[in-house]
């Protein structure tokens, strides 16, 4: 019996080579679709993956929702102003032709409180990675970041001092992101140092609902219209040096008058009666009456000064000054 030797003959088949898979291979429509259901921490890692994705994770249409979502209830345009004011007198873009770009990484590395963020990155990635300035995104990590301030109003100020329950005051903001809370610096009183109040909740901000600078009498032209229950917003300050708040108030009826709706005509008359019921009855804050056809600044240095009204006609305006009700009658 002879010995063959058996010859064993591998075959190999050819298996054709699949390319790997890139999130920009995906469809512009898929691609678009992920990047808005990012967070801002993870649109800002996704921005140093390459230039493609860099310029779409910059895009302001997915940061304008960012901004709407966290920061549109306290940001308003008297902050945009402001922002807008803050971009043209940075010294650090003073030249335009720098103003335009700045490196992303460099922006982020100033205080963007993301892990992923490395102390020291590449020069040469630095120059190709530009945020401009006055995109919405550089916007987002200025507030995010507290290194920008910005004018908001404050309810109840200085802790909800008994001296301020039910009013809000123009204060200039800053965020704290460790704490989640911000920093409120108000204007000062006369010669006073700017009172300065730390750990001041989101809840207690709104953004200012009229323009007029603090020390300005407001124009008011919801006189005419006011009638009993309306309920509305005064200015109101200890003496002339003061800055105005905004006091909340309900519009009253007249002494004559019993409060019938079938009967009532205090709407007809020229003086109005301003009830805060959160004092005492028998206070001397308890009311006061101004004149809807020669309304101005009134009062003296005894009482403080009332100035300019608003008519609240937003629910969500009232039910805040509700949920802010003190739990115990002022005196």
């Amino acid at each position: 019996m002879s010995m063959k030797r058996k010859t064993v003959t591998c075959k190999v088949e050819n298996v054709e080579e699949v390319p790997e898979m890139s999130v920009l291979d995906l469809p512009e429509l898929a691609l678009e679709c992920i990047l808005e259901r990012l967070p801002p921490d993870a649109l800002c890692s996704m921005a140093g993956v390459c230039t493609s994705l860099r310029e779409r994770c910059m895009s302001d249409h997915l940061w304008e929702k960012h901004m709407k979502h966290k920061w549109g209830r306290i940001i308003g345009p008297v902050a945009y102003t402001a922002w807008q004011g803050h971009l043209a007198t940075r010294t650090e873009f003073g030249n335009p032709k720098q103003a335009k770009q700045k490196g992303l990484l460099r922006i982020l590395s100033l205080g963007w409180p993301f892990s992923w963020i490395k102390s020291k990155a590449d020069d040469n990635f630095k120059q190709k990675s530009s945020l401009p300035i006055h995109s919405v995104m550089a916007w987002y990590l200025a507030l995010e970041t507290g290194r920008f301030s910005f004018p908001a109003q404050v309810y109840n100020r200085e802790n909800g001092h008994v001296g301020f329950m039910l009013s809000c005051y123009d204060a200039k903001i800053s965020y704290d992101p460790r704490t989640d809370t911000f920093q409120a610096r108000y204007p000062p009183h006369g010669s006073r140092a700017p009172a300065i109040e730390n750990g001041v909740p989101w809840e207690r901000l709104r953004a200012p609902p009229v323009d007029t600078p603090h020390h300005d009498l407001h124009i008011s032209d919801c006189l005419n219209e006011l009638r009993p229950g309306d309920h509305v917003e005064i200015q109101w300050r200890r003496n002339k040096e003061f800055p105005y708040g905004w006091w909340y108030g309900v519009v009253g009826h007249l002494e004559p008058c019993d409060g019938n709706e079938n009967y009532c005509r205090c709407h007809e008359s020229d003086t109005v009666v301003l009830e805060f019921n959160q004092y005492t009855p028998g206070s001397r804050w308890r009311h006061t009456t101004i004149n809807r056809k020669d309304h101005g600044e009134e009062g003296n240095e005894a009482d403080g000064f009332y100035g300019g009204i608003r008519k609240l006609s937003n629910e969500e305006e009232i039910s805040m000054w509700r949920r802010l009700w003190p739990s115990e009658v002022l005196e």
